[in-house]
């Protein structure tokens, strides 16, 4: 299985942007799936989770309310749209992928991160 995060980019603060994740090699409907991200000097933090099981989100204290976490199915991919931005959201966006849960110690599949810089 493959994850390719894609949609990074520079944006200013307050503005918005969508990441996408796609899974390829394997259909991942019955996995649970989210967004992790690592900020420079900082350690990879949970941002976002979408589980299998009645497509339960679950969010970040500092990303409630700006950021949503959806799957599209039929195109093995999930997405996190990411609204109202902040400088503090400067960081390597990962997406994940397990079987089980999102435990970051036994993720079985990582995408390769993309950067989301946003400027003050």
């Amino acid at each position: 299985v493959q994850l390719q995060a894609s949609g990074g980019g520079l944006v200013q603060a307050g503005g918005s942007l969508r990441l996408s994740c796609t899974a390829s090699g394997r259909t991942l409907s019955s996995y649970a799936m989210g967004w992790f991200r690592q900020a420079p000097g900082k350690q990879r933090e949970f941002v976002a989770a979408i589980y299998r099981s009645g497509g339960n989100q679950y969010y970040a204290d500092s990303v409630k309310g700006r950021f949503t976490v959806s799957r599209d199915y039929a195109k093995n991919t999930m997405y996190l749209q990411m609204n109202s931005l902040k400088p503090e959201d400067t960081a390597v966006y990962y997406c994940a992928a397990d079987p089980e849960a999102l435990v970051p110690s036994a993720i079985d599949y990582w995408g390769q991160g993309t950067l989301v810089t946003v400027s003050s």
